[in-house]
Parts: C-alpha cells; sequence; structure tokens
C-alpha cells in the first residue's frame, strides 16, 4: 500500500445530517429565506456533490427570490456564511470522529504510508475537520488536503483522486480510499483506485456494489478492521 485516501464527510465524521444540513439551513435563515432542508429532502439533494452546486440544483428547480439578480454571488454567498457555520459547529467538538478512524490513520502513519484527505467539500471545512476533531498533529503529518475548488468537477467525476494521484505522483494500484457514498465509490473506482465503503447515515441503502469491501465503520461491529485487513485489499 502506498497511500491511504479518506473522504471527509461521512468517513472521518458523519457530518451530513446534523452537520451540513444544519448549516445550510442556519445559512437561509440568516438571508431571510423561506427554505428549510428536512432529513428526507436532503438524502435527494446529496445526489448532487459539493455544497453550492447542492444550492444552485435547489434554487434552479425552485426558483430563486426575486431580489436575487446575480445568482452565483447569491450562491457564493450563501455557501460562505454555510461554511462559517459549519465550522463553528465543527469547533464546539460535538460532531464525534468516526470510530476507528484515528486509530488506523496511526498505524498508517506509523508504516510511513501516505495519508491524505480527498473530499468535494469546502477546504477550510475539510480543514477544521481534519485539525480540531481528527487531531492537528495528525493532520500535520499527513501529505495533503485535496478538497473543494481544487477539483471543478464534483465525485462521481474522479478529476479530485486524480489530482492527489498526479501531484504526489501515486500508483492508483497501490491506492486505497475510504469512502461512504456512491459518488465517493464511482469516483474512486474511475481514478483506477481500491475503495472500501463505511456506511453513514445517508447512504446505508445505497448501491455500493463495486466497492471492494464494505463495513458499518472501521470497527466493524466489534471485529476491527487493522492495517493487514486493508493491505489485503489491494493485493
Amino acid at each position: 500500500m502506498q497511500a491511504l485516501i479518506f473522504d471527509c464527510d461521512g468517513v472521518l465524521v458523519d457530518t451530513e445530517r446534523d452537520g451540513h444540513r444544519v448549516a445550510f439551513n442556519e445559512a437561509f435563515q440568516k438571508h431571510g429565506l423561506d427554505v428549510e432542508w428536512d432529513v428526507e429532502q436532503y438524502a435527494e439533494l446529496l445526489k448532487v456533490g459539493g455544497g453550492k452546486e447542492r444550492m444552485k440544483h435547489y434554487f434552479d428547480q425552485n426558483g430563486y427570490p426575486e431580489e436575487v439578480n446575480d445568482q452565483e454571488a447569491f450562491i457564493k454567498t450563501l455557501h460562505a456564511d454555510k461554511t462559517e457555520i459549519f465550522m463553528d459547529l465543527i469547533k464546539s467538538g460535538k460532531l464525534p470522529v468516526r470510530p476507528g478512524i484515528k486509530r488506523i490513520i496511526d498505524e498508517a502513519l506509523g508504516e510511513a504510508i501516505q495519508v491524505m484527505i480527498c473530499s468535494t467539500s469546502n477546504v477550510k471545512a475539510v480543514t477544521a475537520i481534519a485539525e480540531t476533531l481528527v487531531g492537528i498533529e495528525r493532520k500535520k503529518r499527513m501529505k495533503g488536503i485535496f478538497a473543494g475548488d481544487m477539483a471543478k468537477k464534483k465525485k462521481p467525476d474522479p478529476e479530485i483522486y486524480n489530482l492527489a494521484k498526479t501531484t504526489l505522483e501515486l500508483d492508483p494500484k497501490q491506492c486505497l480510499v475510504i469512502e461512504d457514498s456512491r459518488n465517493g465509490l464511482l469516483a474512486a473506482k474511475a481514478a483506477g483506485m481500491h475503495c472500501l465503503v463505511t456506511l453513514s447515515t445517508y447512504t446505508i441503502h445505497e448501491d455500493l456494489k463495486e466497492a471492494d469491501r464494505i463495513v458499518p465503520d472501521m470497527e466493524n461491529d466489534g471485529e476491527p478492521l487493522t492495517l493487514e485487513d486493508l493491505k489485503n485489499l489491494i493485493i
């Protein structure tokens, strides 16, 4: 194994339901919008990769406020406010890291395997999760964070994984990606990488047949996955 690559939302922390969704709704409220995404509606919206893209899809379908003249600027402003709200939630420490994540990162770093994060979420938010929840010392030892607008195309497009592959000169056949969604799984596979899926709140019923393995989390209901287990997926 040359590299162990983590998605962020739903993998490091199960943030979608009680993090991003809440932050979107607070941003809508701040701007006086009569919009609130409930749990089921947000599950559908998650089929669109990227926060700005998700909001654009919603407002394209449901209409923009009458006073909005510049739709792109409107989305950017909303997303900036949403990101700040989300970061405050992360810094509060109320969202726990998913089981086994810190342990498996430490095992990989201990064997000099390159560890990184590849996400289509905002890079500031991903960095905040890595530093505040996963741990700043672990984050310092990672090879990098590839996120947000570093990639023009969002998952399931493989651009964010291809960026990491090219930047760090990785052999994709020696890389294992940890994902939680079909979009992420397809992105990893399109980049030629192996993929383990850890199920999260919104992805438990998705079609994940292309995954090399599917588990509830890294602790796997009392049978914790080891680094050797992960290495065996790329042999």
